[in-house]
Formats: C-alpha cells, sequence, structure tokens
C-alpha cells in the first residue's frame, strides 16, 4: 500500500468540480445533541489553541498543493470552499480572513467561487459579517435551530431567540446575497406551534436557503444519555414525518424549493454548490482536524484532536489516520444513496440492471418515479429515502 493517499487519488482524479472543506474544530461549549469532533477551550487546556491550528492548516494545505502538483495536468480550479466545525465564527473576521488567505496562498479559486463559513449567531455582529465579506466570502449558514427557548434549551444551545434572525439581516446588510437558517425538528417537548414559531421567524429573515434536519439522538451524547435515562423522551418518527411535510408545505408556499431532501433555496443560484458536490459525487480535499477528503475514489481522513494535528503538520507529511480506495461496489453505493437524494433523481444508467424489481416496488408505492432517464422521489418518497436506497442496494 502507498504511504500516502495522494498516491493512488491522483491517479484518477480531475475531470469535475474540486473543493475544499475546512474543519474548525472549537466550540464556545459543546450542545448535548452532537457527536461532531469539536472541542471546547476547557477540554483543550494549553494543548492547542486557535492560533497553533491556523499554523497547522496552513502546514497541511502547502503539503497538500505540493502533492497535488505531482499531477501530470494542472490541479483544476477549487470551485467551492465550505469552513465548517465546530464554530468557525469563533476565529473572528480577521481569522477567518486569514483561513481563506491561507486556501488562496495555496490553490487557485475558479472565476465565482462558493466561499461559505457557518457561525453560530451569538459570535457574530455586523462588523464580522462586513469582514468575512470584504475578505471574499459569498456564503453564510447560521445556526439557527429553533426560535423556541426551551427547544434551545434542551439541544443545550446558547443563543437566544431572534439573534439568528437579527443575525441573518446583518449578513444581508453586509452584502450577503446567500444565507442559510438551519432547523432542527422533532427536539423532545417541541409542539407544532414552536415549529411553526421557528418557520415564521425564518421567513421573516428573508434568506434564500433553509436546511432543516430531524433530530437524530447519536450514542455518546449528552442528549442520548438524558433519553436512556428516561428523562426525554426518543424522537417520534411519525412525528417527524409530520413536522418535515409541515416544512416542506410552508417553505415551497413562501417560494424556497426543496433540491436536496433537508434542503430548500429560493432559486438555482442560491443552492450549496459545495454540498451538491458531495451529494453528485464531486472531488473535495478536507484540512482540518478529522476532516475527511475524496479524491479520484480515495477517502482519507485526519487524525481528530488538534494537537496530534498540529504535531503530524509539523514533520511535513499530511496528518491522515487512515485512507481508503473504493471499491466499485462502494462507489456505487454511495452514488444510490446521495444522488437518489436530489430532487434532479439519479439517472436510471447508474442502476444495475438488479435494480429493475427494487424500481417496480418503488413506483407502485409511490414512492418514486421514472421519468425517461432519471429515478426521482416522490413527496411520500422522501419521508422514506432510506428504505427506498436500502432496496435498490438488495
Amino acid at each position: 500500500m502507498d504511504a500516502e493517499p495522494t498516491t493512488p487519488a491522483l491517479r484518477d482524479f480531475g475531470g469535475g468540480p474540486f473543493g475544499i472543506y475546512i474543519h474548525v474544530p472549537f466550540c464556545a461549549t459543546r450542545c448535548g445533541y452532537c457527536d461532531f469532533n469539536t472541542y471546547t477551550a476547557g477540554e483543550l487546556g494549553t494543548s492547542a489553541s486557535p492560533q497553533s491550528w491556523l499554523e497547522g492548516l496552513r502546514g497541511e494545505l502547502a503539503t497538500a498543493a505540493a502533492r497535488f502538483g505531482d499531477l501530470p495536468s494542472v490541479t483544476p480550479p477549487v470551485e467551492t470552499v465550505f469552513v465548517g466545525g465546530g464554530t468557525p465564527s469563533l476565529l473572528g473576521g480577521d481569522g477567518l480572513a486569514s483561513v481563506l488567505d491561507a486556501v488562496r496562498a495555496n490553490f487557485t479559486l475558479a472565476p465565482g467561487a462558493e466561499v461559505t463559513t457557518e457561525s453560530n449567531p451569538e459570535s457574530t455582529a455586523p462588523a464580522f459579517f462586513e469582514r468575512i465579506r470584504a475578505a471574499g466570502y459569498t456564503r453564510v449558514s447560521l445556526g439557527m435551530q429553533s426560535a423556541a427557548q426551551h427547544v434551545l434549551s434542551v439541544l443545550d444551545r446558547t443563543h437566544t431567540p431572534g439573534r439568528a434572525v437579527a443575525a441573518a439581516r446583518e449578513a444581508r446588510a453586509a452584502g450577503f446575497d446567500h444565507v442559510n437558517l438551519d432547523l432542527i425538528y422533532g427536539t423532545p417537548g417541541e409542539s407544532d406551534a414552536d415549529l411553526d414559531a421557528s418557520l415564521d421567524a425564518v421567513l421573516a429573515a428573508g434568506v434564500d436557503h433553509v436546511s432543516a434536519y430531524s433530530l437524530i439522538v447519536e450514542d455518546g451524547t449528552a442528549l442520548a444519555r438524558r433519553v436512556r435515562r428516561g428523562e426525554l423522551p426518543a424522537p417520534d418518527e411519525d412525528v417527524l414525518a409530520a413536522r418535515y411535510e409541515r416544512i416542506d408545505a410552508r417553505l415551497s408556499a413562501a417560494g424556497l424549493t426543496w433540491y436536496e431532501v433537508s434542503n430548500w433555496a429560493s432559486s438555482d443560484a442560491a443552492r450549496c454548490r459545495h454540498n451538491l458536490g458531495y451529494w453528485d459525487g464531486g472531488d473535495w480535499l478536507g484540512a482540518g482536524p478529522g476532516a475527511h477528503s475524496h479524491v479520484g475514489g480515495v477517502r482519507w481522513w485526519n487524525v481528530k484532536h488538534p494537537a496530534r494535528y498540529v504535531d503530524r503538520v509539523a514533520t511535513g507529511e499530511l496528518p491522515s489516520a487512515g485512507w481508503e480506495t473504493l471499491t466499485r461496489d462502494e462507489r456505487y453505493t454511495e452514488r444510490v444513496m446521495l444522488t437518489l437524494r436530489l430532487r434532479t433523481g439519479l439517472p436510471l444508467a447508474d442502476l444495475a440492471p438488479e435494480a429493475a424489481p427494487a424500481i417496480a416496488r418503488a413506483e407502485r408505492d409511490g414512492l418514486a418515479r421514472r421519468t425517461g432517464t432519471h429515478l426521482i422521489l416522490t413527496d411520500a418518497g422522501r419521508l422514506l429515502a432510506d428504505g427506498v436506497v436500502r432496496d435498490l442496494l438488495v
């Protein structure tokens, strides 16, 4: 096996959109439902800091660019950059500007590249949005989750109701045409009225993109422990389905159309191009602790702890913890799982002949329909997308 994942990855790299994901592993507090690779200052102590992380990021991007420079052809320009976390806005406007500078120092951004950062509403302000807009960011994604204080409390979210909407308006005032608000639905104690209030707030904010995810109780989280102890009920599947339909109806009536099962946009230009790269089988480099990459059918993932990440980068090697070359069957599985979630559907030509009976069942049950070239989920099929995928892969 080759010593580094880029060696086999670059053999089949190129030919499609290329993106970069930057993982910022810092959070002010830990939300009870979150199982992402994040750390509070108390958990890190003196072992790592945003400053040491930024130096590590610069080193990783430089090393990756050198590996990509070994290509027989020129590395394609970067179509999308997505800074996620964690809480990237904790870096402040200058910190996020430095992140984008590090990308530009090592890779070429395509004309009109989409550059997104996630942000917690509480760590933003008008000056923050003005700074990152001037630095070259084109899109902001804000974690709202809910407009109900008691729902935010169950999720251990620290922002106050109303702050997310105010932040979205500040971002628009700073010149951002593309602003997303994230919602989580199905939290224990959330009522239909709570959800309606959240949707009212989202629509009043005037954003052009909304992401809405059902609450998932992840093993190892504080929320999972509370559910296991009986302090909170587990999310109810029927309630989640009804809430999804409620969300879709409200957003659709307001001119926000679904383009992926959990995402709605006011126009094609408002869609998140970076995430479309994931769903449609694109290539991306993931930089930062725990970040995952996918290039040329090879997937690798970085060491998770920020201190170990910085130490690995300092050796001049990529900080990967492991990697794998996806088999033909694995690539097929991922293609079906991800692309079927899109409104445009999955090309029928991409499905194996053995999937024909499952396609017929999905059509018979009203879960999918065939166009001339694609298999597309119906409204009912979106609610049961995972089941449709499982049947197609049998």
